[in-house]
């Protein structure tokens, strides 16, 4: 019997990491699928569209032709004109005169495009020019950027779950630390003395007669009266619990012994886990400071990494686009040179956008809470103050 048995635990245990980790997967993959569909969508739509060279760009090139023909051999004298007149007419030059749409829209190149739109971070330098691309992309919003906050919502109960754990366990090394610090022999004695005292209360294996219970407990007799109501209160709250447990476990049994009553159970437990998205980064409560630095450290990781295929950049660049990114900014002023390679990063990015999130959530709970004490404070210096007369 306990041969078979091993197997079934092993298969149930399965089933239910399987049933556990499939709403995040199912919203990663999600995310997934409609980056790629958009990424082929942008690639034919823009990709396969004819540059039509307008009056724009004929005069461009007739003022270009123009400020060449009128230099003089002797450069340095005007040097400085040249400059300025070059400079000036290539700010009226439009990108799309000098580059082929396939070189931009490239499968990659519309892949980190979609990611652009539906992290809202939108840097600038790629956009739709159709005006079919131009509405699909605003629908192409309109879906996508709910669908990235709800992936960022679920994996930052994953991370609310892991920063308070990693804190709380931080807090109670700590707090042992300075226990052991703090603890002489005499009174470490005594601490132990008390908790074996604590442990050797009541204990009920199974629900007995309260009466059985006050019998089996003679030092019940020999206490006031107020501390044995209190300790006959306390068994009794144990015998429930105890009894509830019980009935909990065969509730169980039962379950397990019907197939079709536990995938009910299993289902109604997944829909469930779709309830609680967002439930955890709400309880979470870690000091703000601790989150600055764990964005410094993350973002100064990946500003390490970057300058290694785009040569342009250094540490403080990098650093400074990796900000610009996660904070959702996108300000386009740095451009990389190779995108497709920062696709890799995709899940830096969500990571740390969900950092950079949370800590903004903790941020927001703080100004409230400073806001209430502010309002609360001028509340009560604008209170009259109670006058006492005499009776």
């Amino acid at each position: 019997m306990a041969s078979t048995t091993q197997p079934l635990r092993g298969k149930r245990a399965c089933k239910k990491i399987f049933w556990a980790v499939f709403p995040h997967a199912c919203f990663i993959l999600s995310l997934v699928i409609y980056a790629f569909l958009g990424a082929l969508m942008f690639s034919h739509i823009e990709g396969n569209r004819k540059v039509n060279l307008s009056e724009e760009y004929r005069k461009f090139l007739q003022n270009l032709w123009y400020i060449s023909r009128n230099l003089s051999d002797n450069m340095t004298e005007n040097e400085e004109i040249f400059k300025e007149e070059i400079h000036e007419l290539l700010n009226t030059a439009e990108r799309d005169w000098f580059v082929n749409p396939k070189d931009i829209w490239t499968f990659f190149g519309s892949l980190f495009f979609c990611c652009t739109v539906f992290t809202t971070v939108g840097y600038g330098n790629t956009y739709p020019v159709t005006r079919v691309g131009k509405y699909l992309c605003m629908l192409y919003a309109l879906f996508g950027i709910p669908l990235m906050f709800l992936v960022l919502t679920d994996m930052g109960d994953i991370l609310a779950t892991l920063l308070s754990k990693s804190y709380n366990e931080f807090r109670k090394l700590q707090s042992k630390i300075l226990a052991s610090k703090l603890c002489s022999g005499s009174t470490c004695n005594k601490g132990d003395e008390l908790k074996s005292r604590a442990q050797s209360k009541v204990v009920i294996n199974e629900p007995l007669p309260i009466m059985e219970v006050l019998k089996s407990q003679p030092g019940l007799k020999r206490k006031p009266i107020k501390y044995r109501n209190a300790e006959i209160f306390e068994m009794l709250i144990d015998r429930e619990k105890e009894h509830t447990k019980q009935a909990r476990n065969k509730s169980i049994e039962r379950w397990s012994s019907c197939p079709e009553l536990a995938r009910g159970k299993t289902m109604s437990r997944v829909i469930e886990n779709f309830d609680k998205i967002g439930k955890q980064l709400e309880k979470l409560d870690v000091p703000i400071v601790l989150m600055v630095i764990v964005i410094f450290v993350y973002i100064s990781c990946a500003a390490a990494i970057l300058p290694n295929w785009e040569t342009r950049l250094d540490f403080q660049e990098a650093f400074y686009f990796c900000f610009i990114t996660l904070t959702t900014i996108g300000f386009g002023d740095t451009q990389l040179e190779h995108p497709k390679f920062f696709l890799f990063f995709s899940l830096y990015i969500i990571i740390g956008m969900e950092i950079v999130f949370i800590a903004f959530k903790l941020g927001q709970d703080r100004l409230i809470g400073l806001y209430k004490k502010v309002i609360s404070f001028c509340g009560e210096k604008k209170m009259p103050s109670k006058k006492v007369y005499p009776k």
